[in-house]
């Protein structure tokens, strides 16, 4: 990203450029980069992606499926961060096992 300048005037007439510090890119710089620059070309994104989740909403099967999926997905997570605690917990009971031998 360009660098801004401001110029600033001192007293003897001349222009004196400051730079400022470059902005740390955000999520919505990166959703800039990949909507369209027209108005136009946002209009058509927005009929699309409404058009998309009205179909979704209205259809019962396909909201069915979707949720069940989620519900799933949820699940699946949830049983793995037990499983990677339970690891956790062992390693570390190892480890206290070890310090004890060892004094």
């Amino acid at each position: 990203m360009a660098k801004k300048k401001s110029a600033k005037k001192k007293k003897n007439n001349k222009i004196r450029y400051v730079e400022a510090a470059p902005r740390k890119a955000t999520v919505l710089d990166a959703l800039k980069s990949v909507l369209p620059e027209t108005a136009s070309g946002q209009l058509l994104l927005g009929v699309l992606i409404g058009g998309a989740v009205t179909y979704v909403m209205s259809d019962e099967e396909l909201r069915e499926k979707i949720i069940r999926q989620g519900v799933q997905a949820f699940g699946n997570a949830a049983g793995a961060l037990a499983e990677l605690k339970e690891q956790i917990a062992d390693i570390q009971a190892e480890v206290m096992a070890e310090q004890s031998e060892e004094a």
